[in-house]
């Protein structure tokens, strides 16, 4: 059965949520001008902007990452559930908990092999490569973002189910 959700459990997704559509936007638009910058600078003065492909990488990550915590959270992600089109919407607001407390145990391991992965990364590295491996913590990060909003939606009733996702 799903519970009721909390007045202080919708304040801090909203609050997510906002955090989360800034940090996509800003990363988006970061990602756009780089490449931007990148091109007139190539074109026009024959060289790069150092770094610039590397940093450019870590940004789409950052855009794919926000960008799919707030599909989640709008109920608009990737799906492979061919079953659910031929199904009520009654029966897939009951599947719906069991089936988002499994992608939030999926994402919580991930996140936790993300972490000692970017552990053992950071550990490693060399000093002048630091701000790589910072900017990799957004593969952990990323990953608990999308657990925490599947676990959301496991215990707390969703608003509405769409059945065209």
């Amino acid at each position: 059965m799903l519970l009721t959700e909390p007045q202080w459990v919708t304040g801090f997704r909203h609050a997510l949520i906002r955090m989360e559509s800034f940090m996509a936007g800003a990363s988006l638009l970061l990602l756009l001008a780089l490449i931007f910058g990148q091109v007139l600078a190539r074109n026009f003065f024959g060289t790069g902007i150092p770094n610039g492909d590397i940093l450019s990488r870590y940004m789409v990550l950052y855009v794919a990452f926000f960008g799919a915590v707030l599909a989640v959270e709008g109920n608009k992600h990737i799906r492979i559930d061919v079953v659910a089109a031929c199904m009520n919407p009654e029966r897939i607001r009951l599947l719906q908990p069991p089936l988002y407390l499994i992608s939030s145990a999926v994402c919580g391991v991930m996140t936790w092999a993300a972490t000692r992965f970017w552990y053992d990364d950071w550990q490693y590295v060399a000093d002048h490569e630091r701000w790589t491996s910072i900017l990799a913590l957004i593969i952990p990060f990323g990953f608990f973002l999308l657990s925490l909003h599947f676990l959301l939606g496991a215990l707390f009733s969703p608003a509405k189910v769409d059945r065209e996702s």
